[in-house]
């Protein structure tokens, strides 16, 4: 029996948290760690896919919500070999209107994603900044949420806002969703008040926090506007080298012996850490280049997926 993907949510119902950053720049370094991964824009902003230098798609996410277009046909080939992106467009800023009166219209993007066992072994879904019926169905389709999380006042308002509407969906939908973790971004070393959020989220949220913080830096914010993800513009630089080791502590759980013990949202919300809050720093990751007879052919389809419309001209 075909292995089903681990699907990741990447939400916040807050806006300028450093969400489409996060799963892009991720994406692209579980790809490039020879994991074959499939990157959803489920944002009608279509931030993620312009990070790759995709516009005006002939097909998108919109296709497989309201026309059941499969996503293999609709997923466009990358600069990096393992990863491939659904894209977005304007038309999906309709497909609210048009799913709410359609039956289980909360499971249309799970049914879509259910087609992609075997094909693929991580999903991540890109959410808009809202709590809408878009958020809902990509909630639905996951197994695992992960919460970038700006390290500022205002944060853990939001963050128990998000929590118990997901722990609403566990309930009602999706019993199978659990919390992957919550990502520090843009966090400022020489900003008190971060240390303090911080350390904070750490003391109430314990281990569900992940060791490594994404730093404020410039080459994230640069990157989209070469339509490349921070790996590919600097690979060098401060934040291609933390979602690198973002996605080697992922790695490090799931190539062990699965996903870490769960922890419902309800649960990690309430639990507070014996331990002191401290800060974490993880090593370079050094960045190779693949041999060129390591390379698919030229043309031909990558192992593991199917032949797609080809990449983005």
């Amino acid at each position: 029996m075909a292995e089903s993907p681990t699907v990741f949510c990447v939400a916040n119902q807050k806006g300028g948290v450093g969400k489409t950053t996060t799963a892009v720049n991720l994406a692209a370094s579980l790809a490039l760690s020879e994991r074959r991964t499939l990157l959803i824009d489920m944002d009608p902003q279509g931030n993620a896919s312009s990070a790759f230098g995709i516009s005006s798609p002939e097909t998108q996410v919109y296709d497989a919500l309201v026309d059941h277009v499969p996503l293999r046909t609709i997923a466009l080939e990358t600069e990096l070999e393992y990863l491939r992106v659904i894209p977005s467009g304007k038309d999906l800023v309709g497909a609210e209107i048009e799913l709410v009166d359609r039956p289980e219209r909360e499971r249309q993007l799970r049914d879509a994603v259910a087609s992609l066992s075997g094909e693929c072994q991580f999903v991540l879904i890109d959410c808009p900044p809202s709590l809408g019926l878009l958020t809902l169905n990509a909630l639905v389709a996951a197994t695992r949420l992960l919460v970038p999380l700006q390290a500022e006042y205002y944060a853990l308002e939001g963050l128990a806002h998000l929590l118990d509407t997901v722990e609403r969906i566990r309930n009602a939908f999706n019993p199978q969703l659990e919390l992957e973790g919550i990502l520090l971004t843009m966090f400022d070393a020489r900003n008190n008040l971060g240390h303090q959020v911080a350390a904070e989220v750490r003391t109430h949220f314990g281990n569900r926090v992940f060791d490594t913080v994404i730093p404020r830096n410039v080459r994230l914010s640069e990157a989209p506007s070469f339509g490349k993800p921070a790996i590919l513009y600097d690979a060098r630089s401060a934040g291609a080298q933390a979602y690198l080791r973002v996605a080697a502590e992922i790695l490090k759980r799931y190539d062990a012996d699965g996903p870490v013990a769960s922890t419902s949202a309800s649960s990690c919300a309430s639990s507070v850490a014996s331990e002191p809050a401290s800060s974490r720093a993880g090593g370079a990751v050094e960045v190779r280049e693949r041999p060129d007879a390591d390379r698919a052919p030229e043309g031909s389809p990558r192992a593991g997926w199917p032949r797609g419309p080809g990449p983005p001209t």
